[in-house]
């Protein structure tokens, strides 16, 4: 009887055996589905798409219900406009580009061009004025009092062609000494004149439009000292003078200092 039973054991360890082995293949197809849905999942939802079993809003789809299907035909059809489209862009933005730096170049050889030529209406008045003094120099063998008239008639226009472009004079004498626009050459003692006040023009200044081109040359007023601080001057002075003759040692270490 025992030598009958181990036969069986082993058949049912066979059997046993072959059933797991028949499970393990179900177990690993089932395993490597799921995997790949999870796989088409992960990509959908990194390019914004739907995942499997969802609705575009990330709702779960109704069961029965299929994913739409993508029209290819008509998602090419966009990408062909929108290639063209692009391309338009692209070609109209070459044309203002080129347009653009035509457009500069030209500017800019007109702005030289001004520059250049930024002085010729003043240049064509000044040819009257020119004209007039060939004719006095020719004219300088005649009546001198003649020759002195047109010279005269000369500066006249001369000065009406710059005050008609902008010049103008620097009011100076009888005017208030002012450091921005005169330029003080010597300075005199009088009475006649208020203290500080311009009493000669060595030389004209001129205003161009609003700047001051350059500022007149002035003499200028200075009080007269009463005699008793004349007096205080002088005697101030001397005593210097002593006390460097004194002391000539301290005056040379000054001096060096």
């Amino acid at each position: 009887m025992e030598e009958q039973k181990v036969p069986q054991n082993i058949e049912a360890e066979k059997a046993e055996n072959t059933t797991t082995a028949q499970e393990v293949p179900v177990e690993k197809a089932e395993m490597a589905e799921k995997s790949g849905d999870e796989a088409e999942n992960a990509l959908a939802a990194r390019e914004g798409l739907p995942a499997d079993g969802q609705e575009p809003g990330g709702e779960p789809r109704p069961e029965g219900t299929r994913q739409p299907q993508v029209d290819v035909a008509e998602l090419e059809r966009r990408l062909a406009e929108q290639t063209a489209l692009a391309q338009d862009y692209f070609q109209r933005l070459a044309r203002v580009q080129a347009d653009f730096e035509n457009y500069r170049r030209r500017i800019n050889r007109e702005r030289e061009e001004w520059f250049k030529y930024a002085s010729q209406p003043l240049v064509a008045e000044l040819l009257s004025v020119l004209d007039n003094f060939e004719r006095a120099l020719a004219a300088r063998d005649q009546d001198p009092a003649q020759v002195v008239a047109g010279v005269e008639m000369i500066y006249r226009q001369l000065k009406e062609i710059l005050a008609k472009e902008g010049l103008a004079p620097v009011p100076a004498v009888n005017e208030p000494f002012d450091p921005a626009k005169h330029e003080a050459i010597i300075q005199e003692e009088t009475d006649a004149y208020p203290d500080n006040t311009v009493i000669e023009e060595l030389r004209r200044g001129y205003y161009f439009k609003d700047r001051l081109l350059r500022p007149a040359m002035v003499k200028v007023a200075r009080a007269i000292s009463a005699p008793g601080q004349q007096k205080e001057k002088q005697e101030n002075n001397r005593t210097e003078q002593e006390q460097e003759k004194q002391n000539p040692e301290n005056s040379q270490t000054s001096s060096v200092c």
